[in-house]
């Protein structure tokens, strides 16, 4: 069964003013075929604009993933004309309730499978996808299942494989070591970082600890960690071009000291050359919405002109036909090979 626990609010429209605008701000809990998930919608869906749809990693949620970027001043120019959906794995919001002992919780495929409901139940008829970690994971396999309603993708530390045999038995022996908050950190941040970076560190340490509810957590970790490998495999030319693989265009993320360089580097080798940009980020760690919201502003900027959507006179993000090639060249001075 799927039922999920009374919910705490009800469907609620909050309208707030921000520097001479006003936005709506939606919150619900929509219904899907696999619990229900907590969506907040900002803005307002209209027929000519790409809608960008947000997903969040294991251990944090739409907030301690992506507020520093949306509330960044680079940012307002976006959020200013472009609706943005942000989605919330079950249970995983702040102050959540514990999931009922009946509630099976649902793989990370499951969970890509629950997006159609949610773009249904906002009348989006398609969306750029931003997911982080296993949010990029979801995302991905969405995009693969449903190319129809995936206008681009951009993926940061995504992980396009299995969880290795190696891994399997590690995370097995940490799981008798380490406590979850531990293991949390491990994942987000790379071995540098959580020496150096104590004050980072020590704030997502805390707002896991504090705002998280630590059993619905780990179940979310545990589909996480039970992922399939992505079934992507590059297009060759001369040789099978119509192999399964990511149809969209896709722009890769990571910074130069995450842990999830390796896989993103592999997960790049498995995709359309000519769809996909990787953009490694020099002197960045392991989130880069985090800790250089700026650039990771632009390249959403540039990606979204990339797909023949561009800031017109005034400021409005109107259809034009700008080559999706532009998106390589605007982004080739912040690539680090």
């Amino acid at each position: 069964t799927h039922s999920l626990p009374s919910r705490p609010c009800s469907d609620s429209t909050h309208v707030s003013q921000e520097k001479n605008h006003t936005s709506t701000f939606l919150e619900e809990y929509v219904e899907t075929p696999y619990g229900d998930l907590h969506c907040i919608m900002t803005g307002t869906p209209k027929a000519n604009r790409p809608v960008i749809l947000t997903f969040h990693d294991v251990g944090l949620n739409h907030k301690s993933c992506f507020e520093t970027l949306f509330t960044h001043e680079d940012m307002q120019e976006i959020v200013k004309h472009l609706p943005v959906c942000h989605v919330e794995a079950p249970g995983q919001q702040e102050a959540a309730k514990s999931l009922p002992t009946s509630y099976s919780y649902p793989t990370v495929d499951q969970l890509s499978e629950a997006l159609p409901a949610v773009l249904k139940n906002f009348g989006l008829r398609s969306v750029i996808g931003l997911g982080v970690g296993a949010g990029a994971y979801i995302l991905a396999r969405f995009a693969l299942n449903h190319p129809d309603l995936v206008d681009g993708l951009v993926l940061i530390n995504v992980n396009p494989n299995a969880e290795g045999l190696m891994d399997s038995v590690a995370n097995k022996i940490t799981d008798w070591t380490q406590t979850l908050p531990d293991k949390l950190i491990a994942h987000l941040f790379g071995q540098e970082e959580i020496q150096n970076n104590y004050d980072l560190v020590a704030t997502y340490r805390h707002y896991i600890t504090a705002t998280m509810n630590q059993s619905n957590v780990s179940q979310f970790f545990r589909s996480y960690n039970n992922r399939s490998t992505l079934d992507v495999q590059r297009p060759v030319s001369g040789g099978n071009i119509n192999v399964r693989t990511l149809k969209c265009s896709t722009l890769l993320v990571v910074g130069d000291n995450s842990p999830a360089v390796e896989a993103v580097v592999d997960c790049n080798s498995k995709l359309n050359p000519n769809k996909t940009t990787l953009l490694k980020m020099a002197d960045c760690g392991s989130l880069p919405q985090v800790d250089q919201p700026a650039k990771v502003t632009e390249a959403l900027k540039y990606f979204i002109q990339g797909l023949g959507y561009s800031p017109s006179r005034t400021g409005i993000f109107s259809h034009t036909n700008t080559p999706a090639l532009r998106i390589h060249q605007c982004l080739e001075r912040h690539r680090t090979k």
